[in-house]
Protein backbone atom coordinates (compact mmCIF):
# COMPACT_ATOMS: atom_id res chain seq x y z
CA UNK A 1 0.00 0.00 0.00
CA UNK A 2 2.60 2.47 0.68
CA UNK A 3 4.50 2.03 -2.23
CA UNK A 4 1.43 2.23 -4.27
CA UNK A 5 0.93 5.68 -2.52
CA UNK A 6 4.55 6.41 -3.40
CA UNK A 7 3.82 5.88 -6.86
CA UNK A 8 1.01 8.05 -7.26
CA UNK A 9 2.78 10.33 -6.12
CA UNK A 10 5.74 10.38 -8.07
CA UNK A 11 2.97 9.99 -11.10
CA UNK A 12 1.85 13.72 -9.53
CA UNK A 13 5.14 14.97 -9.76
CA UNK A 14 5.79 14.05 -13.19
CA UNK A 15 2.40 15.25 -14.68
CA UNK A 16 3.03 18.54 -12.86
CA UNK A 17 6.45 18.86 -14.44
CA UNK A 18 5.73 17.54 -17.77
CA UNK A 19 2.36 20.06 -18.04
CA UNK A 20 4.63 23.12 -16.65
CA UNK A 21 7.36 21.54 -19.55
CA UNK A 22 4.86 21.20 -22.38
CA UNK A 23 5.40 18.15 -23.78
CA UNK A 24 4.27 15.21 -21.42
CA UNK A 25 5.09 13.64 -18.49
CA UNK A 26 6.62 10.24 -19.98
CA UNK A 27 10.13 11.65 -20.05
CA UNK A 28 9.73 11.54 -16.75
CA UNK A 29 7.16 8.85 -15.93
CA UNK A 30 8.73 6.57 -17.45
CA UNK A 31 11.75 6.40 -15.30
CA UNK A 32 9.84 6.41 -12.18
CA UNK A 33 7.71 3.90 -12.96
CA UNK A 34 10.25 1.29 -14.11
CA UNK A 35 10.68 1.63 -10.15
CA UNK A 36 8.11 -0.24 -9.56
CA UNK A 37 7.66 -2.39 -12.90
CA UNK A 38 9.06 -4.60 -15.52
CA UNK A 39 10.17 -2.14 -18.68
CA UNK A 40 7.55 -3.81 -20.77
CA UNK A 41 4.42 -3.41 -18.28
CA UNK A 42 5.81 0.43 -18.28
CA UNK A 43 5.39 1.06 -21.45
CA UNK A 44 1.74 -0.01 -21.46
CA UNK A 45 0.76 1.46 -18.07
CA UNK A 46 2.61 5.13 -19.41
CA UNK A 47 0.41 4.32 -22.58
CA UNK A 48 -2.78 4.41 -20.66
CA UNK A 49 -2.06 7.11 -18.19
CA UNK A 50 -0.93 9.29 -21.04
CA UNK A 51 -4.44 8.95 -22.78
CA UNK A 52 -5.74 10.16 -19.34
CA UNK A 53 -3.24 13.16 -18.87
CA UNK A 54 -3.78 14.39 -22.24
CA UNK A 55 -7.24 14.63 -22.76
CA UNK A 56 -6.72 16.54 -19.48
CA UNK A 57 -4.39 19.04 -21.03
CA UNK A 58 -6.39 19.28 -24.23
CA UNK A 59 -9.86 20.45 -22.24
CA UNK A 60 -7.56 22.80 -20.20
CA UNK A 61 -6.03 24.46 -23.00
CA UNK A 62 -8.21 24.08 -26.38
CA UNK A 63 -8.06 27.42 -27.12
CA UNK A 64 -4.19 27.07 -28.51
CA UNK A 65 -4.63 24.11 -30.46
CA UNK A 66 -3.22 24.37 -34.18
CA UNK A 67 -4.81 22.37 -36.55
CA UNK A 68 -2.16 22.66 -39.06
CA UNK A 69 1.11 21.45 -36.73
CA UNK A 70 -1.37 18.60 -35.89
CA UNK A 71 -1.92 17.26 -39.36
CA UNK A 72 1.62 17.81 -40.48
CA UNK A 73 3.69 16.56 -37.54
CA UNK A 74 0.65 14.75 -35.67
CA UNK A 75 0.00 11.84 -38.46
CA UNK A 76 3.64 10.87 -38.65
CA UNK A 77 3.68 11.10 -35.23
CA UNK A 78 0.91 8.52 -34.99
CA UNK A 79 1.87 6.40 -38.13
CA UNK A 80 5.61 5.51 -36.58
CA UNK A 81 4.42 5.06 -33.07
CA UNK A 82 2.76 2.33 -34.11
CA UNK A 83 6.03 0.82 -36.28
CA UNK A 84 7.73 1.60 -33.05
CA UNK A 85 5.72 -0.27 -31.02
CA UNK A 86 4.92 -3.24 -33.03
CA UNK A 87 8.96 -3.42 -32.81
CA UNK A 88 9.22 -3.78 -29.30
CA UNK A 89 9.64 -7.36 -29.32
CA UNK A 90 12.44 -6.68 -31.99
CA UNK A 91 14.93 -4.04 -30.98
CA UNK A 92 16.70 -3.45 -28.01
CA UNK A 93 15.30 -0.26 -26.34
CA UNK A 94 18.41 0.61 -23.90
CA UNK A 95 20.59 1.24 -25.90
CA UNK A 96 18.13 2.98 -28.49
CA UNK A 97 17.30 5.01 -25.05
CA UNK A 98 20.72 5.69 -24.57
CA UNK A 99 21.84 7.47 -28.28
CA UNK A 100 18.53 9.31 -27.82
CA UNK A 101 19.54 10.65 -24.43
CA UNK A 102 23.02 11.98 -25.69
CA UNK A 103 21.27 13.71 -28.81
CA UNK A 104 18.90 15.46 -26.84
CA UNK A 105 21.83 16.41 -24.14
CA UNK A 106 23.71 17.68 -27.10
CA UNK A 107 20.37 19.59 -28.55
CA UNK A 108 19.65 21.43 -25.42
CA UNK A 109 22.27 22.46 -24.37
CA UNK A 110 23.12 24.24 -27.69
CA UNK A 111 19.26 25.67 -27.44
CA UNK A 112 20.12 26.91 -23.89
CA UNK A 113 22.87 28.72 -25.16
CA UNK A 114 21.47 29.99 -28.46
CA UNK A 115 17.67 30.98 -26.64
CA UNK A 116 16.87 32.86 -29.39
CA UNK A 117 17.86 30.48 -32.15
CA UNK A 118 14.93 28.90 -34.02
CA UNK A 119 14.16 26.87 -36.72
CA UNK A 120 11.82 27.19 -39.69
CA UNK A 121 8.35 25.79 -38.86
CA UNK A 122 7.86 23.88 -42.53
CA UNK A 123 6.80 21.09 -43.56
CA UNK A 124 10.20 19.26 -43.82
CA UNK A 125 11.13 19.89 -40.29
CA UNK A 126 7.24 19.04 -39.39
CA UNK A 127 7.53 15.89 -40.68
CA UNK A 128 10.71 14.76 -39.42
CA UNK A 129 10.07 16.12 -35.85
CA UNK A 130 6.88 14.10 -35.76
CA UNK A 131 8.48 10.89 -37.22
CA UNK A 132 11.02 10.67 -34.52
CA UNK A 133 9.35 11.36 -32.05
CA UNK A 134 6.32 8.75 -33.25
CA UNK A 135 8.73 6.37 -34.02
CA UNK A 136 10.58 6.67 -30.33
CA UNK A 137 7.43 6.93 -28.36
CA UNK A 138 6.28 3.62 -29.71
CA UNK A 139 10.00 1.84 -29.37
CA UNK A 140 10.95 3.19 -26.07
CA UNK A 141 7.92 4.75 -24.39
CA UNK A 142 8.87 8.47 -24.76
CA UNK A 143 9.26 10.66 -27.47
CA UNK A 144 7.66 13.65 -26.23
CA UNK A 145 11.36 14.96 -25.73
CA UNK A 146 11.84 14.69 -29.27
CA UNK A 147 8.50 16.88 -29.79
CA UNK A 148 9.03 19.04 -27.05
CA UNK A 149 12.51 19.93 -28.82
CA UNK A 150 10.97 20.34 -32.26
CA UNK A 151 8.35 22.91 -30.80
CA UNK A 152 10.75 24.48 -28.49
CA UNK A 153 12.97 25.36 -31.92
CA UNK A 154 9.75 26.89 -33.68
CA UNK A 155 9.71 29.22 -30.46
CA UNK A 156 5.50 28.70 -30.23
CA UNK A 157 3.21 30.44 -27.77
CA UNK A 158 2.95 27.96 -24.70
CA UNK A 159 -0.44 27.87 -24.56
CA UNK A 160 0.04 26.63 -28.18
CA UNK A 161 2.92 24.34 -27.39
CA UNK A 162 0.76 22.26 -25.09
CA UNK A 163 -2.35 21.77 -26.33
CA UNK A 164 -1.30 20.78 -30.08
CA UNK A 165 1.49 18.53 -28.26
CA UNK A 166 -1.33 17.13 -26.20
CA UNK A 167 -3.58 16.76 -29.17
CA UNK A 168 -0.96 14.72 -31.08
CA UNK A 169 0.16 12.80 -28.02
CA UNK A 170 -3.79 11.87 -27.89
CA UNK A 171 -3.36 10.12 -31.40
CA UNK A 172 -0.13 8.67 -30.34
CA UNK A 173 -0.72 7.11 -27.23
CA UNK A 174 -4.00 5.94 -28.01
CA UNK A 175 -2.23 3.89 -30.65
CA UNK A 176 0.38 2.42 -28.96
CA UNK A 177 -1.85 1.02 -26.00
CA UNK A 178 -3.98 -1.20 -28.50
CA UNK A 179 -0.54 -2.40 -29.13
CA UNK A 180 0.75 -2.39 -26.25
CA UNK A 181 -2.54 -4.28 -24.33
CA UNK A 182 -2.38 -6.51 -27.45
CA UNK A 183 1.51 -7.84 -26.44
CA UNK A 184 0.30 -8.02 -22.90
CA UNK A 185 1.91 -5.19 -21.55
CA UNK A 186 -1.67 -4.39 -19.60
CA UNK A 187 -2.71 -6.64 -17.94
CA UNK A 188 -6.19 -6.72 -16.33
CA UNK A 189 -4.64 -6.62 -12.65
CA UNK A 190 -3.08 -3.54 -13.14
CA UNK A 191 -6.40 -1.97 -14.00
CA UNK A 192 -6.88 -1.17 -10.50
CA UNK A 193 -4.29 1.72 -11.05
CA UNK A 194 -6.87 3.66 -13.72
CA UNK A 195 -8.89 5.36 -11.32
CA UNK A 196 -5.89 6.64 -9.09
CA UNK A 197 -3.91 7.81 -12.83
CA UNK A 198 -7.19 9.39 -14.09
CA UNK A 199 -6.96 11.95 -10.21
CA UNK A 200 -3.30 12.04 -10.93
CA UNK A 201 -3.76 13.33 -14.81
CA UNK A 202 -6.40 16.04 -13.74
CA UNK A 203 -4.65 16.94 -10.38
CA UNK A 204 -1.46 17.29 -12.18
CA UNK A 205 -2.50 19.22 -15.24
CA UNK A 206 -4.19 21.60 -13.34
CA UNK A 207 -1.84 22.65 -11.11
CA UNK A 208 0.88 22.96 -14.04
CA UNK A 209 -1.41 25.10 -15.63
CA UNK A 210 -1.75 27.41 -12.59
CA UNK A 211 1.63 27.52 -12.43
CA UNK A 212 2.26 28.32 -16.20
CA UNK A 213 0.22 31.26 -15.85
CA UNK A 214 2.94 33.07 -13.83
CA UNK A 215 5.39 32.07 -15.95
CA UNK A 216 7.10 33.99 -19.44
CA UNK A 217 7.04 33.06 -22.51
CA UNK A 218 11.04 33.09 -22.11
CA UNK A 219 11.36 31.34 -19.12
CA UNK A 220 8.46 28.62 -20.33
CA UNK A 221 11.18 27.90 -23.17
CA UNK A 222 13.99 27.67 -20.78
CA UNK A 223 11.72 25.03 -18.35
CA UNK A 224 11.21 23.20 -21.66
CA UNK A 225 15.03 23.01 -22.56
CA UNK A 226 16.07 22.40 -18.77
CA UNK A 227 14.08 19.52 -18.15
CA UNK A 228 15.30 18.04 -21.52
CA UNK A 229 18.55 18.58 -20.41
CA UNK A 230 18.26 16.59 -16.51
CA UNK A 231 16.26 13.66 -17.99
CA UNK A 232 19.03 13.33 -20.33
CA UNK A 233 21.55 13.22 -17.64
CA UNK A 234 19.20 11.41 -15.37
CA UNK A 235 18.68 8.40 -18.20
CA UNK A 236 22.52 8.54 -19.17
CA UNK A 237 23.45 7.70 -15.73
CA UNK A 238 21.14 5.59 -15.21
CA UNK A 239 21.81 3.14 -18.08
CA UNK A 240 25.83 2.84 -16.98
CA UNK A 241 25.40 2.74 -13.44
CA UNK A 242 21.85 0.52 -13.12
Amino acid sequence: MEDLLIFFVLALIAEIIGTVSGFGSSILFVPLAALFFDFKIVLGITAVFHVFSNISKIMLFRKGIDKSIFIKLGIPAIVFVIIGALLTKYIPQKEIELGMSFVLLALSVYLIFNINKTIEKNNKNLFIGGTLSGFLAGLIGTGGAIRGLTLTAFNLQKDIFIATSALIDLGVDSSRAVIYIYNGYFLKEHIIYIPGLIVVSILGTWIGKKILERTSQKYFRYIVLGVILITSVVQSVNYFFK
